[in-house]
């Protein structure tokens, strides 16, 4: 079992394990080289699924993939096994993962067998057999969603949640509280960057001041702030990569807050045409390689190194709010990066700042634009 930051009793679900004939359990802590290798590189680089989704699943299947395959090498085993449904995206990440990290195992994949299948069509058929079995599951038939959880986040579907106009139950979040009851009073923490990756939060506890460094303990408390003030819901429906759509819920309360604090900082800190280069190819195709299940590519090397240089200045500290489901942003500083220039930019003062040699720049962005509306006009067409 791998411990990504999911709230589990893994000492029961080792003695399940060993009551349904396993032989031996391992249960890793991957924590830390989660948090590490792959939330803070979906940070720098701002990864986002479809303008909404964060990919809190996404980011967890390399590393417990990697942990599953050094396991299986340790044992012997020539074949290793998932859960994944015929349906979603996680049978891919998995099995790419698995076939690139050791090219000659097997995949036992129970939801792609026919025999299986038949017998178990959906949730419930499996409900009915843990039921007759006696074996304990935590979702039952009045529930009947799907939960994966991890450090990052926790995502639901199936049930109730496959009809897009149905509103998710209040009693399905499990991370977040409600942010209609969320505290009255916002709470403000000041998160600290380096070349784009965190490494400093400052907030408040019991009235003193806190520091954390340490990267786990920082992404928990950033977590543990946001649940408490119901950040990060969302209820969406995406494209899967194998070509269906689905429904479904996720929170992601930590790393909302640290993805909008890093783009924040960046409209201070980075280059307009890096960032423009970045945008619009390094984001889209970064996420798309996780979301689809190549993070262990050749693309994936080359983007992460595309990252990496493009955040060689992304310096600073930004100052935030989380308050009744939001985050806001209440300032943001730099000492070591000075692309922005109060003086020039200010509409107060002069500056260094030549007015004047702005009507050039016009002019000269104006001549094909004069050319376009003369056609135009010639061709009797509105503007």
């Amino acid at each position: 079992m791998a411990d990504v930051g999911q709230e589990e009793d893994f000492e029961a679900a080792k003695q399940k394990a060993l009551k349904i004939d396993a032989e031996t359990v391992y249960i890793e802590d991957l924590r830390r080289e989660f948090i590490e290798e792959l939330c803070f590189l979906a940070v720098q680089c701002n990864a986002i699924y479809e303008n909404v989704y964060l990919l809190g699943t996404s980011l967890a299947r390399p590393v417990i993939a990697r942990s599953q395959i050094a396991v299986a090498q340790k044992e012997n085993c020539v074949a290793v096994s998932h859960g994944c449904t015929g349906k979603g995206n996680d049978q891919v990440r998995f099995e790419l993962a698995f076939y690139t990290l050791q090219p000659t195992i097997k995949v036992i994949a129970p939801w792609r067998i026919p025999e299986f299948y038949t017998r178990f069509a959906g949730r419930n058929d499996l409900l009915d057999y843990a039921s007759q079995q006696n074996i304990p599951v935590t979702s039952t038939k009045s529930k009947p969603w799907s939960m994966d959880e991890n450090l990052t986040h926790c995502s639901y579907e199936a049930g109730i949640l496959e009809d897009p106009n149905i509103t998710p139950p209040q009693d399905m979040w499990k991370l977040t509280v409600d942010p209609i009851c969320a505290p009255d009073t916002p709470e403000d923490f000041t998160l600290f960057f380096k070349k784009g990756l965190l490494t400093k939060l400052i907030f408040t506890e019991k009235g003193a001041s806190k520091i954390i460094t340490d990267s786990l303990n920082l992404f928990l408390t950033i977590n543990i702030i946001a649940r408490r003030h119901g950040v990060g819901r969302i209820d969406i429906v995406e494209n899967r990569f194998i070509g269906l759509k689905s429904c479904g819920c996720y929170e992601t309360p930590g790393l909302t807050c640290l993805r909008s604090a890093h783009l924040d900082l960046e409209g201070l800190v980075l280059d307009r045409e890096v960032r423009a280069l970045r945008d619009q190819f390094v984001i889209f195709a970064y996420t798309k390689v996780l979301y689809n299940g190549l993070y262990f590519s050749p693309e994936r090397e080359f983007l992460e190194k595309s990252i990496v240089a493009s955040q060689e200045h992304v310096n600073g500290q930004v100052q935030c709010r989380v308050y009744k489901g939001g985050f806001s942003v209440l300032g943001r500083s730099s000492e070591t990066e000075k692309l922005y220039d109060v003086s020039e930019s200010s509409m107060d003062e002069i500056g260094s700042f030549e007015p004047s040699e702005t009507s050039g720049f016009i002019s000269v962005q104006a001549i094909r634009l004069k050319k376009y509306g003369a056609m135009k006009n010639e061709k009797g067409e509105r503007l």
